[in-house]
């Protein structure tokens, strides 16, 4: 089967979804892909700050992601010995210190808005195998499989908004520089207590950051940082004095910590990197969010980061200017703020200790 649209976005993520959504809306003829068969199945940050809260208000999104369901984070705390020595408020001009959203919300609530476009097509499960390169070198569309089917999409601009691991940046050769932040990062959820409260934790723990992050429906993300590549050793020791420093820096959650976190197996672990591409694009092709600039997890940056690319790049595409577009004028409208992102996270990582130095006995 051939398809043919005006921009192809690979990636149902924040961005691509959001992208999808505003180029629609302007009368563009979209095609989004997703390899998953579902919306908000790969996981990606859940975390708004005020700039991703800012994009989605100021285009009328933000009250139908929030009817899905979010949760303001109404404070930040930091935990030694078991008890708070320290706890931030949020700005009252704010209202909180960022907001939970989860990735299946957030989705909901920006693509329900491109119901009434006709021009707006999203085809899950599928997955881009190929780009079409015309002789000039001109990127001029893509062939995926959808539901074990090989289908072709012509279109004038592709969007590689496929993740850290994108196909479109790698089947365009643009190379991609990598850094290692000395640690990786171990996942897991567990319910939260009934008197738990919308917030923040943060405890520290061999010099590592332990974070928590109350989410919706009642559960807690606990954020573990752990030497990086130490995990294949540290499956090999015991695993309850391990866990055991959690519920001791946070003994309300003993009863569910020992309940749902059983072995090392209730862990999921992330290969944590930055990375960045000097090339943000060629011709016929556009890289944004973790595509062409991936975060660590560290300050939710990425999650916002990737709105803010969308917002910007669809402001400068709409059907008179879709054929004169380049992506340096792109890449110059975000550059700085990216670097200025990835420069605060490794700030953030190497001084996270120093908030403990102070601590109350």
């Amino acid at each position: 089967m051939n398809y043919q649209a005006d921009v192809c976005i690979v990636g149902a993520g924040p961005a691509g979804a959001l992208l999808a959504y505003l180029l629609a809306k302007k009368g563009l003829t979209v095609i989004l892909l997703e390899q998953n068969a579902a919306l908000g199945q790969s996981f990606r940050g859940e975390h708004l700050n005020e700039e991703g809260e800012a994009v989605l208000k100021n285009h009328h999104l933000f009250e139908a992601v929030e009817s899905h369901g979010i949760l303001r984070m109404e404070k930040l705390e930091y935990y030694a010995d078991g008890n708070a020595f320290k706890t931030i408020f949020p700005d009252e001009a704010v209202g909180h210190l960022g907001i939970h959203v989860p990735q299946a919300h957030l989705l909901k609530g920006i693509l329900q808005n491109t119901r009434p476009f006709p021009n707006f097509t999203c085809l899950l499960h599928t997955k881009v195998t190929k780009l079409i390169v015309d002789t000039s070198g001109h990127y001029r569309g893509v062939i995926a499989i959808k539901n074990g089917n090989t289908i072709k999409i012509d279109s004038q601009l592709i969007i590689g908004a496929d993740g850290r691991y994108s196909t479109i940046r790698k089947e365009a050769h643009i190379d991609v520089q990598k850094q290692k932040h000395g640690f990786d990062l171990l996942w897991a959820k567990i319910p939260a207590p009934s008197n738990w409260e919308p917030s923040i934790k943060m405890a520290l723990i061999d010099d590592k950051q332990l974070s928590l992050f109350t989410q919706v429906g009642g559960y807690i993300q606990i954020g573990w940082n752990i030497e990086q590549g130490s995990f294949p050793q540290l499956r090999k020791q015991a695993f309850t004095p391990f866990i055991q420093q959690l519920t001791t820096q946070f003994p309300l959650l003993a009863n569910t910590v020992q309940e749902h976190i059983q072995s090392w197996k209730d862990f999921v672990l992330l290969d944590v990197f930055s990375s960045h591409c000097d090339c943000w694009g060629t011709q016929g092709i556009v890289l944004l969010g973790d595509a062409v600039h991936t975060m660590t997890p560290t300050g939710a940056f990425g999650l916002n980061s990737a709105l803010k690319d969308a917002d910007c790049l669809a402001s400068l595409l709409n059907k008179d200017t879709l054929a004169q577009f380049n992506v340096q004028d792109f890449q110059q409208m975000r550059k700085q703020a990216i670097e200025e992102v990835l420069a605060k996270q490794i700030e953030k990582e190497q001084t996270f200790a120093s908030n403990f130095i102070n601590k109350a006995s």
